[in-house]
């Protein structure tokens, strides 16, 4: 398939909104809308017997206190996904990681939007200070591990649900 055309038709703070028209292999075309976003980190933090997690008002579903990963988009110009992580980890909860690893990368709703969010967990945390964003409203949430379990059955959030199910595999093995 092959993007033949596009325009933009609105432009935000975190994304823009575009039509963009395609060819298929076998001739056809077809016009889509797409969300273009700038991607996004989320971070699996524990230290062995608790994980580290937020909870937030999510305005857009209307949920006040919506329980999540430490997370943030990428937009810091050049910024890595790693680096953002890592810099999303100490101003939400104020913890630093010796141990990184990408846990995976997915795309959140591939029927709309272009963003894609990646998974990393940070292990061997330490505290970190950082500035914080005036605006967000973010209470740190210490689970035992031995409650992971709940928080999946529990979970509402795409990232959040992906990044704890990695976790419940890798305390599985």
């Amino acid at each position: 398939m092959e993007r033949i055309d596009g325009e933009v038709l609105w432009e935000g703070k975190i994304g823009r909104v575009r039509v963009d028209r395609f060819r298929y292999d076998d001739g056809e075309e077809a016009e889509r809308e797409v969300v273009e976003h700038p991607g996004a980190v989320g971070v699996v933090a524990h230290d062995g017997e608790t994980l580290f997690l937020v909870r937030q008002p999510r305005e857009p579903v209307n949920d006040p206190a919506l329980l999540e990963l430490p997370a943030g988009k990428l937009d810091e110009e050049g910024e890595k996904p790693l680096d953002t992580a890592q810099r999303e980890l100490a101003e939400e909860i104020g913890k630093g990681a010796r141990t990184w690893q990408h846990l995976t990368s997915f795309y959140t709703s591939p029927g709309f939007t272009d963003e894609e969010c990646h998974i990393f967990m940070a292990t061997d945390l330490y505290d970190e200070s950082a500035e914080t964003d005036e605006n967000e409203r973010i209470e740190i949430v210490e689970v035992p591990l031995s409650g992971l379990d709940s928080v999946i059955r529990d979970c509402r959030d795409s990232k959040t649900l992906v990044g704890l199910l990695w976790l419940r595999a890798f305390l599985d093995r």
